[in-house]
């Protein structure tokens, strides 16, 4: 760390657990830095998007804190309950991409710097990906060192940039197998389907569930993602192909992460507002209507 950049307090959480491999590669690099304090799952809470929970049991760990709980409840608790204050919140590093506007929503990473955002703290959520395999699944085969480094470096620069005077939060996606990756401000692409299937029995249910079957008027369906289109199961959805980069747009995170690159999203988690004439003109021909 440069002599000009003054030591930091970080929270880091993440959602795959504090026992995670992800976790304790940025740790290491945090350290670097500043005073790093880690309040995290207990277990694993992948997908969980920015859910809370009224209570949670709070358990010690060498490196601080272990919760029965969300991340965003993590995020919380230490921005809230501890006697620190704390100059920014790093989640990860995530053990596969949170790329793309959906994905994004959904993600418990992404949902711990949402939360830090909405209580004054600016956030970094990072998620890795391997441009072979994709997901960095199992992640004790994985080397998260080189995301590590990446993170490091972006918190280091933006602590004291200014970024976070128009920007709420950071997401973040790097390789893991690609050396000296090019990083690129990028906006998540907004790609995604639903698709919905219907069943007349209960065998994808879980052993026990429903024994007796359906009743008459019952059918059971199944909603499924189509997060990635074309892709089925947990194959790599962004082969470095060129019909893979047409499909992506440069710019977007996706098409980063079909070139290897590393991914940096500016996000608002406010929701953005927009002025729009024609709903004001509805809103006001209402208004005179309704008593």
């Amino acid at each position: 760390m440069s002599d000009s950049v003054s030591p930091v307090h970080i929270l880091l959480t993440n959602d795959d657990g504090i026992d995670a491999p992800g976790i304790a590669a940025m740790r290491e690099e945090l350290t670097a830095l500043g005073e790093v304090t880690v309040i995290a799952p207990a277990e694993n809470q992948s997908g969980v998007g920015r859910a809370r929970n009224e209570l949670a049991i709070r358990q010690d760990h060498p490196w601080g804190y272990a919760l029965e709980g969300t991340p965003a409840d993590c995020v919380a608790y230490g921005l809230r309950g501890l006697d620190t204050d704390f100059d920014i919140v790093v989640s990860g590093i995530n053990d596969g991409p949170n790329a793309g506007n959906y994905i994004v929503g959904r993600s418990g990473t992404v949902g711990a710097g949402i939360e830090a955002a909405f209580l004054g703290t600016p956030a970094i959520a990072v998620s890795s990906y391997h441009a072979r395999d994709f997901f960095c699944h199992p992640p004790e085969e994985y080397d998260f060192s080189r995301p590590a480094r990446v993170a490091r470096a972006v918190t280091e620069r933006v602590c004291n940039a200014g970024v976070f005077d128009d920007v709420d939060l950071l997401n973040v996606n790097a390789p893991i197998d690609v050396p000296n990756p090019r990083m690129r401000v990028a906006r998540p692409l907004a790609d995604y389907d639903q698709q919905v299937d219907h069943h007349d029995d209960t065998d994808l249910l879980p052993d026990g569930d429903r024994d007796g079957g359906l009743d008459d008027d019952e059918r059971l369906v199944r909603l499924r993602d189509v997060s990635w289109p074309d892709t089925v199961g947990y194959e790599n959805p962004f082969p470095p192909r060129d019909e893979y980069r047409d499909r992506y747009p440069v710019g977007t995170d996706r098409r980063a992460m079909v070139d290897g690159e590393v991914s940096v999203s500016p996000l608002s988690v406010h929701h953005g507002h927009t002025e729009d004439p024609k709903l004001a003109s509805v809103v006001e021909s209402l208004s005179e209507q309704v008593e």
